[in-house]
């Protein structure tokens, strides 16, 4: 069968294809994971996009997809896709590090919530992605074990924090893959590499088993390579979870949808100083682009927006101090060598802890902690969940005018490896038009929308609360 479509064509199908390919019986499903599997270890030593690789499970689904088509059994439109997971979601069996040295030889004992609904429909999990140490950073350079290459451009960074599964598939080595955005970091990445990425309304999809950052923030989704196949991933990974109190059954419809008359708002605050002259024409280009096809384009204003960075990096360590404090040394994970049994237990935590954290995580703790201690709290947290209240109902105020806003995922393109980790404050506002999103728990996706110097530019679009059919079918009229 193998001889009908040869490798490269495997490697660039949509899910769509792979399965009208599988049930036409003009490829296998094992055929299919042979091609990824030798794609990956021919590409991978370079790309880096992969901590880890599970190609027996992969193969062992692949056939089972097989054995059913064999039986004449209906499969899932997932059945057989190639799907690589990024490191801080559980798979069970596969080690779960977060790409960080605290946790190098943890194995997940259970499936996310999330990875049990891709298992049921057959898709074949290939292996889990580089990303910054517990999702924390804008370059993937933060992660304890390798840099992934963007695969546009070997000497630039993917993005992050899930630059792995952005990089994985950009260069064909899955088809999609699953990243999460706490803010940013599916969208930003997903510019970087010229792909798809979706950050979900907050509460469409379930956090259970992915390692906490920041739990007011952090949201899983899709990555892929057309609008369509992030629309397919996400369908089957959203929904309620019991054992997620944050979700929700979706709400989400998918009435007929028609560009013109469709009122696309642009926040005059994302395309003023700071935005890359290249970048900016890029994204003009696409507006004017959804313009001619009867689209009606207005200038809205987002007024706390110069506030959300500020904002976001005093909430954001805030959750990161609780949520990393788990990670103790003694529990799981990582666990100090230089110690003696004379040793009292708070010193092996503070050995374990010290050894174990990479900079940039001992950074947001110690800020995190600092904001929440006493004296500080109503000074940094109390005020930035005022003002993170502000930057909410700005969105409130400005979907009463438009059904969709449109803006740049990030005021630059790929960064050379280097360029920024020695000012933080730089990488930091790599994510100054990502992190209103999160802050306000809307949706938003990034679409390829040209080239700035040879390097992919993405189209930042933000619709309403659960509604993510509006930003699917505005991102395929960006597509066309």
């Amino acid at each position: 069968m193998f001889h009908v479509l040869c490798f490269m064509d495997l490697l660039n199908l949509s899910i769509n294809e792979i399965h009208s390919g599988l049930t036409e019986k003009k490829f296998s499903a094992q055929e299919l994971a042979r091609a990824f599997i030798a794609h990956i270890k021919k590409t991978d030593d370079d790309i880096k996009a992969f901590l880890s690789y599970d190609f027996d499970g992969a193969l062992a689904q692949a056939k089972k997809v097989d054995e059913k088509i064999a039986l004449g059994e209906e499969i899932s439109q997932l059945a057989g896709v190639p799907c690589a997971v990024k490191d801080n979601i559980l798979v069970k069996g596969l080690k779960a590090t977060a790409a960080s040295k605290i946790l190098e030889n943890y194995v997940a004992p259970y499936d996310a919530f999330v990875i049990e609904k891709l298992k049921a429909r057959g898709a074949l999990l290939v292996g889990k992605t580089n990303m910054d140490e517990f999702a924390m950073g804008s370059s993937t350079e933060n992660s304890a074990f390798q840099k992934t290459k963007n695969p546009a451009d070997a000497e630039r960074v993917p993005g992050g924090s899930s630059g792995g599964s952005a990089a994985a598939v950009a260069s064909r080595q899955a088809t999609v893959a699953l990243g999460s955005d706490t803010g940013g970091s599916i969208r930003q990445p997903a510019s970087f590499c010229g792909v798809v990425g979706l950050k979900p309304t907050y509460g469409a999809v379930s956090r259970s088993g992915v390692m906490a950052m920041a739990s007011s923030l952090d949201q899983i989704g899709p990555f892929a390579r057309t609008v369509e196949d992030a629309e397919i991933l996400f369908d089957a990974i959203k929904g309620k979870d019991p054992k997620d109190s944050t979700s929700v059954e979706s709400q989400i419809r998918n009435p007929k949808f028609k560009i013109r008359n469709m009122r696309v708002g642009v926040p005059k605050e994302y395309f003023g100083e700071g935005i890359d002259a290249g970048v900016k024409e890029a994204v003009e280009k696409a507006i004017a682009g959804l313009e001619a096809k009867g689209a009606q384009v207005k200038e809205i204003s987002l007024p706390h927006t110069q506030y959300a960075i500020a904002t976001y990096y005093i909430i954001m360590p805030a959750e990161v101090s609780s949520n990393l404090a788990r990670y103790d040394g003694i529990k799981y994970g990582y666990s100090t060598h230089h110690r003696s049994a004379h040793d009292a237990l708070d010193s092996v935590y503070f050995k374990s802890r010290s050894e174990g954290f990479g900079r940039e995580a001992k950074r947001r703790i110690m800020l995190g902690t600092y904001v929440l201690s006493a004296g500080y709290y109503d000074a940094y947290y109390k005020k930035a969940q005022r003002v993170r209240v502000k930057i909410k109902e700005d969105f409130e105020k400005a979907f009463e005018e438009v059904d969709v806003i449109a803006t740049a995922t990030c005021p630059s393109v790929a960064f050379k490896f280097g360029e920024k980790t020695k000012d933080p404050m730089s990488m930091y506002l790599e994510d100054i038009f990502t992190v209103p999103v999160n802050l306000a728990g809307v949706p938003a996706i990034s679409v390829p929308c040209g080239l700035s110097d040879g390097l992919p530019v993405g189209l930042q679009l933000i619709a309403p609360w659960f509604r993510e059919d509006t930003l699917f079918a505005v991102g395929k009229e960006v597509e066309s």
